[in-house]
């Protein structure tokens, strides 16, 4: 039996997939695993015997991924599974931008009462007349699972869509329109595009990628569009751009106290995976990683581990260990099972930066907890399991 510990609200549908080998339980001492969506787990003191958390989403900045390698906790994260309901969010974002549709309402609302309502409104929408977007270019940074969709989705309205990103891989690329212009440089994305939209996770290196200097070198009455995390964009050199006019509107779904109210700032309060259908689908998958790691060992999404899988543990035992990258550590951890009688079947070893995950099928017998304890105590090992 494996128990697992929600510290926020996950849907029912992801949680229905739990079999009866597994139980949802309030006490985090006790737990196996945790299901996380925003809650912080910085300062959450998480037992030594928990081995896995699932975040129900795609941004892990709650979760502290390098002390949970270091104890063996694989941290999972659900990419794509809340593209769809970004990508929609980014298209209202986009025609929110283009044609003034917030001042239109606004200005309904205000006159509601006014008895020739329908006279007024031929004189005064004007005012909130915009530009469609057929025809407009639009760069978008990163083509992960959210930008191809925003990329395929801009390509269907007729925009012309540039696409960066030094790192696409071989499936997104296989995913995205072959209208879709690939560019080396986001120099000459900035320099092309009315519309940019930002599509990349939030690190060290991607921190405030959008700064004066950015903004600078962007052609004159640009759109900016985040909704992939805030802190990718410096407010302040948005807010001066707004002023001197280089930039037309930014759209973010961040709002804070230094943007929100600023004009021609549109802020939604985060709304971007806020769907029913996201939140299913985040949590499905959530579970779906759990359980695999639990009942299997194998690795998928993780964002602290390396992804390894070996399909289902059907021998007569699963060896899975947590361990530093290091040399000969598969011939240290090889050499003890063959010397305590031990025939491997199957194997896998996979590295990720600083750490690396072992998985292997025993032929004929489980290891003895004295053969499992000389695996533990290999210099750069941090966790055993035995499945």
């Amino acid at each position: 039996m494996y128990t697992v510990k929600c510290l926020n609200p996950i849907a029912d549908k992801g949680l229905d997939l739990f079999t009866e080998d597994f139980k949802v339980i309030d006490d985090l001492d006790a737990a196996d695993a945790v299901l996380v969506r925003s809650a912080s787990m910085h300062e959450l003191e998480v037992p030594e015997s928990l081995l896995a958390v699932a975040r129900a989403g795609a941004g892990v900045n709650n979760i502290p991924l390098d002390e949970y390698a270091k104890k063996g906790i694989v941290a999972f994260n659900t990419p794509g599974a809340n593209a769809n309901g970004v990508k929609e969010l980014v298209v209202a974002g986009l025609l929110l931008a283009s044609r003034d549709i917030i001042g239109g309402y606004n200005w309904v609302k205000e006159n509601a009462s006014e008895e020739n309502l329908a006279k007024l409104v031929e004189k005064q929408k004007k005012q909130y007349a915009g530009n469609e977007l057929k025809g407009k270019s639009i760069g978008v940074i990163g083509l992960g699972a959210i930008g191809v969709l925003v990329a395929n989705i801009c390509n269907r309205l007729g925009m012309k869509v540039y696409g960066y990103d030094p790192y696409v891989s071989v499936r997104s690329a296989w995913s995205l329109s072959r209208m879709v212009k690939h560019i080396a440089s986001i120099d000459e994305l900035f320099e092309t595009c009315d519309y940019i939209t930002i599509h990349v996770p939030y690190m060290d290196s991607t921190k405030g990628m959008i700064n004066k200097e950015a903004i600078d070198k962007m052609k004159d009455g640009v759109t900016i569009l985040n909704f992939a995390r805030g802190e990718l964009v410096e407010n302040q050199a948005v807010i001066e751009g707004l002023e001197s006019g280089k930039v037309k509107h930014y759209v973010t779904d961040f709002p804070s106290a230094e943007i929100a109210g600023v004009d021609k700032v549109i802020t939604i309060p985060h709304l971007g995976a806020s769907t029913e259908e996201s939140e299913e689908n985040c949590a499905e998958m959530a579970v779906d990683q759990l359980m695999n790691y639990l009942e299997n060992g194998n690795i998928v999404n993780s964002v602290n581990y390396p992804n390894c899988d070996l399909g289902e543990a059907n021998c007569a035992a699963r060896i899975t260990v947590h361990h530093k990258n290091l040399p000969n550590m598969i011939g240290q951890l090889t050499a003890i099972l063959a010397a305590d009688g031990h025939n491997i079947a199957n194997m896998l070893n996979k590295s990720k930066g600083e750490w690396a995950y072992s998985m292997f099928d025993m032929e004929k017998k489980a290891p003895t907890e004295e053969t499992v304890k000389k695996m533990e105590q290999i210099d750069g090992v941090v966790r055993v399991r035995v499945l």
